[in-house]
């Protein structure tokens, strides 16, 4: 909603040639200073003078990633409506804009070409452990059917990767946001995201310990094989909670508890897995429930389970410590 106010201090925002062009970009996908900066063709200076006006009316949201600040089209401000309202008046054949979307592809065949370089790095060892498991098709079913096939809401993917998850779910929420602390895997997940031009789903960079959203804002979290990375399970799971609306969903898909020492040693797993006492003991904690037996997937000789939690218990947060009382 927004009232007389807004609409003038976003109108007053956008009411500029420049800055309508860094709207109608921003649209279709996070850019950074520097790519806006190419893409323009004007100095850096000016490209954030106009960014900073932008954001001041809520029009533009800003994610700081490292030393990168990437930028969109606000989703969630009081503003935002207006941002979509104007750019969807922007006409498609003005032919400043169309010299703009053809730098704006060059930039991200640039991104695709990085994206594709890092994650040849890393693959190796990511099909060595999935060699371990059942199919990534199966997992994904199961998956599916674990969230419902008629699922539509907000969903926040922690520990996305490559954002394989956020493109799996992407026809069935209103809102995808995955969040990583590599910002190489950022840049994979960035390009794949854009190669299907997914402008209601974006990524930022942030720590699965402290989620860079607000309380309240999901339907769905997800932590897809990210759990046994972590040294305080128990933390990441009350951070999860924190993010979900009431009786919003947490889904922890990890491995059942093994003894494969070299996964520790060699792929820098935290945990060899966990047990269904523990995942409980941790949703507990964290005031959620689990309404349901956890499905499995048995491979060889890693089982991958699929643990379910449903928010009940309004959270309070002291200095690092997991308390809940009764809401």
């Amino acid at each position: 909603m927004h009232n007389l106010d807004t609409l003038l201090v976003g109108l007053r925002a956008a009411g500029e040639h420049t800055r309508l062009r860094i709207l109608a970009l921003c649209a279709r996908g996070e850019l950074s200073v520097s790519e806006l900066t190419q893409i323009l063709g004007q100095s850096q200076p000016r490209v954030s003078r106009h960014l900073k006006l932008l954001v001041e009316a809520g029009l533009l949201e800003r994610l700081p990633e490292g030393k990168q600040v990437y930028f969109r089209l606000s989703d969630l401000t009081a503003a935002s409506e207006i941002a979509h309202a104007l750019v969807s008046l922007i006409p498609d054949t003005d032919a400043a804009l169309n010299r703009d979307y053809s730098r704006l592809q060059q930039v991200r065949d640039a991104r695709s070409q990085n994206a594709q370089d890092y994650f040849q790095q890393v693959a190796k060892s990511w099909d060595s452990v999935r060699a371990m498991h059942v199919s990534q098709e199966k997992l994904e079913n199961t998956l599916f059917d674990v969230v419902g096939r008629n699922f539509n809401g907000d969903l926040l993917d922690i520990g996305t990767g490559t954002g394989r998850i956020l493109q799996i779910f992407a026809d069935k929420v209103s809102r995808g946001v995955g969040v990583d602390m590599s910002s190489g895997m950022l840049a994979v997940a960035r390009s794949n995201l854009e190669s299907n031009d997914f402008k209601h789903i974006h990524v930022r960079k942030g720590d699965m310990y402290q989620l860079p959203v607000e309380n309240d804002s999901f339907d769905l979290a997800i932590l897809h094989m990210v759990l046994h990375y972590s040294d305080n399970p128990s933390e990441v799971i009350y951070e999860a909670s924190r993010v979900l609306r009431a009786n919003g969903r947490l889904i922890v898909v990890d491995f059942a508890a093994h003894a494969e020492e070299y996964l520790r040693t060699d792929y820098q797993h935290h945990r060899l897995g966990f047990a269904d006492s523990e995942i409980y003991k941790y949703f507990e904690n964290a005031g959620m429930s689990a309404p349901l037996e956890a499905r499995q997937l048995v491979g060889e000789p890693l089982t991958v389970k699929f643990w379910l939690a449903e928010k009940s218990n309004k959270l309070v947060h002291l200095t690092g410590h997991s308390k809940t009382a009764n809401a």
